[in-house]
């Protein structure tokens, strides 16, 4: 078991201000943070990129987001519970979990702290890697697919599969997104690049589409399927390329939804359209991330992962920035360069 540390400092990566890249973050010691009311203390052992990290960092969210600067990103947490801030009585120093800490971030550090309400018990089958990987990535893909009409329960599906179809299928909410449909019996159409076609299919995709030929860019099924749901995960795709590819009935949930999808869901809303696009925002619950823990310690949910040591968070950071990544990018603390 991992001791509480008295005081002292930590390695930790951060950023001083909006822009820069993975030039403009700097590794640096810094005090190491104390648990305060309702929080844990981690010393950490993985976390894991999303967009919303170098989306904050180029100032998306400014003046809100980051809080203040320097800013230490990572939002999803992996490692051992070190100390408590008072009130927390439902964990103990010992204890492997993950958590999420929105919008606070710390998982670029070697401690971190996290609210307790949203930290979860880690099974020793469930590697800090994978652990890293759910919090963000895999809940929005469950709550994506749940908004969308999809169970997961093989036996809700009888006699009403779905044709479900998810872009962007190779990165890190869609591989997620796959196995979870699929997981449920339904027809599953993913697009992606042609380097992870074959990924993609080995995920439990029954169809995949290289988004990059005039099949793909049009979503068209090669079977000829329409899709009663979508797991929209990409950028750049307008309603008109949704709107012929749908069954009655069909929804498309964009999960990075800007003021055109949703001036489209409310024009929607206000013309009764039986085809529909569910902007999607995601605040993770704790008992998403037990159910997702749970999967992946049965085998049934398998995070696909590009590790990183905490020494290269850069070099994890750009790649993350390309929008090409495969699966997950997680920056493991104490790993080997």
């Amino acid at each position: 078991m991992a001791a509480a540390p008295s005081s002292g400092t930590m390695r930790a990566v951060q950023y001083d201000g909006y822009g820069g890249g993975a030039q403009g973050l700097k590794h640096v010691e810094v005090p190491i943070p104390s648990p305060e009311k309702g929080e844990v203390l981690l010393k950490m052992e993985a976390t894991s990129f999303n967009p919303a990290d170098s989306k904050f960092q180029k100032g998306v969210g400014r003046p809100f987001m980051p809080r203040k600067f320097p800013f230490i990103s990572g939002f999803d947490l992996a490692g051992e519970v070190v100390a408590l801030g008072s009130g927390v009585s439902n964990l103990k120093p010992g204890d492997k979990v993950i958590a999420v800490n929105f919008p606070n971030g710390g998982g670029l550090a070697e401690y971190a702290v996290a609210p307790a309400s949203l930290t979860a018990l880690r099974p020793p089958e469930v590697s800090a890697a994978e652990g890293a990987c759910l919090p963000v990535s895999a809940v929005t893909a469950l709550r994506s697919l749940e908004a969308a009409g999809v169970s997961l329960d093989p036996r809700d599906s009888a006699g009403r599969r779905k044709n479900v179809l998810v872009t962007a299928a190779s990165g890190g909410v869609g591989h997620f997104a796959v196995q979870l449909a699929r997981m449920g019996g339904h027809q599953v159409t993913a697009t992606c690049g042609a380097r992870n076609l074959g990924l993609v299919k080995s995920l439990g995709a029954d169809e995949a589409l290289d988004y990059a030929t005039p099949e793909g860019a049009a979503l068209r099924s090669p079977s000829g399927r329409r899709y009663d749901a979508v797991v929209h995960c990409a950028t750049g795709v307008p309603w008109s390329v949704f709107e012929p590819v749908l069954a009655a009935g069909g929804t498309v949930v964009d999960i990075t939804p800007g003021f055109a999808a949703v001036g489209t869901a409310l024009l929607q809303r206000l013309t009764f359209s039986n085809k529909r696009l569910v902007p999607l925002i995601v605040w993770t619950k704790k008992e998403e991330m037990e159910l997702l823990v749970g999967l992946v310690k049965q085998g049934k949910l398998k995070p696909v992962i590009d590790s990183y040591p905490l020494s290269r968070a850069q070099e994890g950071w750009g790649k993350s920035m390309s929008g090409h990544a495969t699966g997950k990018i997680v920056v493991e603390t104490g790993g080997t360069d």
